[in-house]
């Protein structure tokens, strides 16, 4: 079983759109969409549900108000100002404190340090994960909520989940699509991957994100390749990235041209290599092939 992850220095590059092509091509694959923030796989590959699982990240406290004794320790000691006090305006002071749970931390300070024993701490449900099947192959994807953090560990369930289920198919490949940038869930989608597949533009921000995303694939020693996405708007900066790429010893391993046909596919709900007239299919497929050689060559 291989695994290939792709990223991008940034959103809006064409990741996804390219995750969904190789995804077409590939045989006997998973796809695992890692990027749990902003999820949209499923917008080019409809999934039809099989199972739902709740995702609990962390924890959070809740005052159980017939024990609490209104001493306000909990609201002294929160550094994250999570807790409310009682409604004094209303006349009602009994009302008590309470856990404002957007702004709850998970620390558990109040409830380590709550004289009267009257908060719990218990997990909290920050999300879901799904299995589905899509027309190219099962998926397992994931919905974070709103405001909720966590997302690395929610990516790494995504990847773990989709390992068992290619295991127990016997699907020879997993296709990630990871997060844009560098930070922790992007991490966590390609720790462990056996290639990395980097998608840019050629702009000058993207040049730059490109070496950032660079440094992190080189620090964890993950194979990787680069595919430039649109090169021929701007050939100048092509040319620079493959100069990059080069000092770097990064091969550039295809060249995605410029086509109005992508967006088509988009709105129809179809991958690009599903459209036979489009030009960058032909650009697509020969990434694949590129891809798929560095992928499954021995060791």
């Amino acid at each position: 079983m291989k695994q290939l992850t792709v990223i991008s220095g940034k959103g809006g590059t064409g990741k996804t759109s390219v995750v969904a092509s190789l995804a077409f091509l590939a045989d006997q694959v998973v796809l695992a969409d890692c990027d749990v923030d902003a999820a949209d796989l499923h917008l080019v590959l409809p999934p039809t549900p099989l199972s739902s699982h709740p995702f609990s990240g962390g924890k959070q406290a809740f005052i159980e108000t017939a024990k609490c004794q209104l001493c306000g320790t909990c609201q002294k000691l929160c550094r994250f100002e999570a807790v409310r006090g009682p409604d004094t305006q209303s006349g009602s002071p009994e009302s008590g404190y309470s856990i404002d749970s957007t702004a709850c931390e998970g620390c558990g300070v109040c409830a380590h340090f709550c004289p009267a024993e009257a908060i719990r701490f218990t997990d909290a449900q920050n999300g879901e994960w799904y299995i589905s099947d899509t027309r190219v192959g099962p998926m397992i994807h994931a919905r974070l909520g709103i405001a909720e953090e966590n997302s690395g560990k929610l990516v790494s369930l995504v990847r773990e989940e989709a390992r068992k289920l290619a295991k127990k198919q016997q699907r020879s490949t997993i296709i990630i699509d990871g997060s844009p940038g560098i930070g922790c869930p992007v991490m966590a989608s390609i720790t462990g991957t056996d290639l990395a597949l980097l998608v840019t533009e050629p702009t000058m921000s993207g040049l730059h994100d490109l070496q950032r995303v660079a440094d992190l694939t080189a620090h964890f020693h993950i194979p990787t390749i680069i595919a430039i996405n649109k090169w021929d708007i701007n050939p100048e900066v092509t040319a620079q990235i493959k100069e990059t790429a080069k000092q770097r010893k990064i091969p550039v391993g295809g060249l995605i041209r410029y086509d109005r046909s992508v967006t088509a596919a988009q709105i129809s709900r179809k991958t690009i290599v599903e459209l036979d007239h489009a030009p960058a299919a032909a650009d697509l497929r020969q990434l694949w092939d590129t891809v798929a050689k560095a992928l499954f060559a021995e060791a």
